[in-house]
């Protein structure tokens, strides 16, 4: 089941996508797609709909991030050996961890903007894991059943700002638009082996960023489980798993983003984003 959040920025509406590629409205069902509706019990009660009874959506809305409501916005860094290595950074005995602040979280297609006096905005394709049952204290074993679905990310990241003033990553990683989410949230069914998905990330048509989630250092259950060590994990809340190599930031030159630039992200089963890159006023 694909699940997903249509209408403007700050008034979407929840819908799931059916068989034919229709958005079919969901909001005579539940209010959101948030945690309220990603536990078991509710999305078995979604799956079970005869999704040919909800109203077609008509037009092309825009897409917003495919989950409401996020609690915490939590990220790992330094999860793929190679991406390390292009960083010139040594492979961690466990998780990296930062978080993303909630508002930079925006749609699919949303306009990424580059903060006043960046120079060094950066690209990041990931793999995205919604929570939907609460997780205290799992183990590797059973950490998958705690998720609700899948998406991708674009961990949109401005170096300068995330190495250079001191402090915590989440300077450079937290400005307003840097977190997309979508355009759906794939329920764990449909996903099937999420440690063999491909993904990939252009920049104006050239590609960047070639991966697979079989190069993660640390499994998505071991984040899972290794987290739910530290905090109690909850239903809504979005896990950011860490990006393959091809960052602007490992190039030789290093090579950023500038006004006028596309993004175009892919992750297998998972769907397409492209952000167009402005800046801020």
């Amino acid at each position: 089941m694909k699940l997903l959040r249509y209408g403007n920025t700050g008034q979407e509406k929840p819908g799931v996508m059916d068989a034919d590629g229709n958005i079919r409205d969901l909001s005579g069902v539940v209010s959101d797609i948030d945690g309220a509706v990603l536990t078991d019990t509710s999305l078995a009660s979604l799956q079970a709909l005869d999704l040919s009874t909800l109203p077609i959506v008509e037009g092309t809305p825009r897409i917003g991030p495919c989950v409401g409501n996020v609690g915490k916005f939590l990220c790992i860094g330094l999860n793929y050996s190679d991406h390390a290595e292009e960083s010139g950074m040594a492979i961690p005995d466990h998780p990296i961890l930062f978080f993303k602040a909630n508002s930079s979280i925006v749609g699919p297609y949303d306009t990424v903007s580059m903060p006043r006096g960046s120079t060094h905005t950066d690209w990041e394709v990931e793999l995205g894991v919604v929570i939907g049952t609460q997780a205290k204290y799992v183990s590797e074993d059973d950490a998958l059943n705690y998720v609700a679905g899948y998406c991708i990310i674009n961990d949109v990241s401005e170096r300068h700002f995330q190495t250079q003033l001191s402090g915590q990553w989440t300077k450079g990683k937290s400005c307003d638009t840097f977190g997309p989410i979508g355009p759906w949230l794939v329920t764990k069914d449909e996903v099937g082996d999420v440690q063999n998905l491909s993904m990939s990330c252009d920049v104006n048509g050239k590609r960047m960023q070639t991966g697979n989630t079989n190069t993660m250092i640390f499994s998505v259950a071991q984040i899972i489980s290794h987290l739910s060590d530290l905090m109690t994990l909850n239903p809504g809340d979005v896990i950011s798993t860490g990006t393959p190599p091809g960052v602007g930031m490992g190039m030789k030159p290093p090579t950023y983003l500038k006004k006028g630039d596309v993004m175009e992200l892919k992750i297998e089963k998972l769907g397409h984003q492209r952000q167009p890159v402005a800046e801020d006023a």
